[in-house]
């Protein structure tokens, strides 16, 4: 696994020192700012693999550092938060970030969850064989290159929205669970975080333009792609 470069944003001295330190002694490269406006400007010369937000922040509150970073950039963000109630979730997950994590975290989880995102960024964990892009109406799926267009314009993705998309359309009309979508896209084994699921489909069907019946909720069991 290549050294990743990480963007820390986190108020709480003592939080940000520890998890800047274990962060840098598993081998990634750390850049730490304490509030967002320090965040979003390090954000473009120091081109971050992930971003670790913080959503409790003087200034620019998490939320809206998240959504901010969403309106031009696709880095992959993990929210970090002492905020756990099912609303906060899905709220930050519909801001867009790929992740949440409440706090207290281990080192060893958060470490977990950075892996997990940046191999859902890395095209050559896709497969050893180089797929064709393949065409759903007006949607074209490379899964080589990781990119979606619609229309001929390329669809901007988080990593997250891209796995799923990937994963849902792997096999068109087969239902896939919640749990199933949540081990393969985001390879957590908790079924609490299944709310991850329900906000990335969301997430996803809003930028997939006149398509996005495309992703299809079976009541009860899960979510399809239906080809066109």
């Amino acid at each position: 696994m290549r050294v990743s470069r990480v963007l820390l944003i986190e108020d709480d001295p003592a939080v940000r020192r520890g998890l800047e330190w274990a962060l840098r002694h598993r081998g990634h490269t750390v850049t730490a700012a304490p509030t967002g406006e320090e965040g979003l400007a390090l954000l473009r010369p120091h081109r971050p693999d992930v971003v670790v937000l913080d959503l409790m922040l003087p200034g620019i509150p998490g939320l809206d550092v998240c959504r901010r970073i969403r309106e031009s950039d696709q880095v992959p963000i993990i929210i970090v938060t002492a905020r756990g109630d099912d609303v906060d979730v899905v709220v930050g997950l519909e801001a867009g970030a790929d992740d949440y994590v409440v706090k207290p975290v281990r080192a060893g989880v958060l470490e977990a969850r950075i892996r997990a995102v940046l191999r859902r960024t890395d095209p050559d964990t896709t497969g050893s064989t180089r797929p064709v892009p393949r065409t759903y109406g007006d949607l074209v799926v490379d899964r080589a290159a990781m990119v979606v267009t619609h229309r001929g314009e390329p669809v901007p993705l988080a990593p997250s929205e891209l796995r799923l998309l990937l994963a849902l359309s792997a096999s068109p009309g087969q239902v896939l669970s919640r749990q199933q979508l949540l081990e393969q896209v985001w390879e957590h084994s908790y079924h609490g975080d299944v709310r991850l699921v329900d906000a990335c489909v969301k997430r996803l069907r809003g930028k997939l333009g006149d398509n996005p019946g495309c992703i299809e909720t079976v009541r009860g069991f899960g979510y399809r792609f239906r080809a066109v």
